[in-house]
């Protein structure tokens, strides 16, 4: 098959699946064609597969906003004309979706039709496309797809309860690569950020209101009372500011580092003990998986999608959100305990072991072909 991709080519979590999806493609034979603003940030080698089209925004002074959804939606007349694609798969569904349909009846007038699957991610639904401006588009958009998916249950039924949705959605979960995502031998490492042995807590997002960033702050000021660790945050964005200063004002500063955006996430999680993911809200908590993967437990709230990965009690533990509390007591209780802490790193990777990209990439072409027929 020849498939165009759309995605956002951030670190975030539909970035990073749409992006590892069509390596995976690619890497099977399927011609694989990304249609963004800048190379995605996990397009990291190179395939005689994988192809990447730039959409270039008009600076024309009349635009207070450049109109990014049009340019799209240009480009993908183009890339699909010319290199004759057999099917779009469009990740997040603000504004993809919505450019997908119209360079569809756009393609139509030349005689072509291109069959759009929409993948639905999480704050696409449950935090941008609630908001009354976008919420009339984003039903339009995805009732208009030829197929829909959701990465989970949770976020299925929370797109059909806030949107009148007429499609069937289709949950495919997100997938780890096992082959990147493992334990690796980075021991040097570790003893760098860790000279006593203390336990190594990770946290990774991209530090916005919903991950709640400042709670991990907080759990990990109790657990460090108790257990000797260093935390070394992964990422960037807008609460990053606010992380770092109350690392001061709890004078826990020599036990923190701030490591910003990484590509090369699994060489810290290798050297991880403990991830915490305290977010308010997630479609399924793909950065928690690729812990697993490097059989690293998790603590995670119990929001969305989440209970559908962390088995509590087993590979970690959930908590309601905001509960600082119970989180650093259950962490605490792992961290403290060498044959604990081994059980759990064991059921964390056994677990992330039934999200391996092997086991979804096939049921993404299966629905590709479902679609095409």
């Amino acid at each position: 098959m020849k498939i165009g991709i759309v995605c956002y080519p951030t670190f975030g979590g539909s970035g990073v699946l749409a992006t590892e999806l069509g390596k995976g493609l690619a890497e099977k034979g399927h011609q694989v064609h990304f249609i963004t603003y800048s190379q995605p940030a996990r397009l990291d080698f190179f395939s005689e597969n994988l192809f990447y089209h730039e959409v270039s925004v008009s600076n024309y002074p009349l635009f207070d906003y450049a109109p990014y959804e049009l340019a799209l939606a240009s480009k993908l007349v183009d890339v699909v004309r010319f290199e004759k694609l057999d099917i779009l798969h469009v990740h997040y569904a603000i504004p993809h979706a919505s450019a997908a349909f119209m360079a569809k009846q756009i393609l139509a007038t030349y005689g072509i039709h291109i069959p759009v699957v929409t993948t639905l991610h999480g704050t696409d639904i449950t935090l941008v496309g609630k908001d009354l401006t976008y919420k009339p588009v984003v039903t339009f958009s995805i009732n208009q797809s030829d197929g829909v998916t959701a990465v989970s249950e949770y976020l299925k039924q929370d797109t059909y309860k806030h949107f009148e949705i007429t499609k069937d959605i289709r949950v495919i979960p997100n997938f780890v690569d096992m082959n990147r995502f493992k334990l690796k031998a980075k021991d040097h490492f570790k003893k760098a950020i860790a000279p006593n042995n203390e336990r190594i807590v990770v946290h990774t997002s991209n530090f916005r209101k919903v991950k709640r960033t400042q709670d991990v702050i907080y759990v990990f000021e109790k657990i460090v009372k108790e257990v000797p660790a260093k935390l070394l945050m992964v990422g960037d964005g807008p609460e990053r500011a606010y992380c770092e200063q109350l690392c001061r004002d709890l004078d826990i500063c020599d036990n923190v580092r701030f490591l910003g955006k990484q590509d090369a996430v699994e060489e810290i999680l290798s050297v991880a003990d403990l991830f915490i993911m305290p977010s308010e809200s997630e479609s399924f908590g793909l950065a928690a998986l690729e812990a697993m993967a490097c059989k690293v437990p998790v603590i995670t709230s119990n929001a969305g999608g989440l209970p559908e990965l962390n088995v509590d009690g087993v590979t970690g533990f959930m908590d309601e959100v905001g509960d600082i509390a119970s989180m650093a007591h259950h962490a605490i209780a792992i961290l403290a305990d060498d044959d604990k802490l081994n059980s759990f790193k064991e059921n964390a990777l056994s677990r992330a072991k039934e999200f391996d990209l092997s086991i979804i990439l096939p049921i993404y072409e299966a629905y590709y072909q479902e679609i095409l027929g």
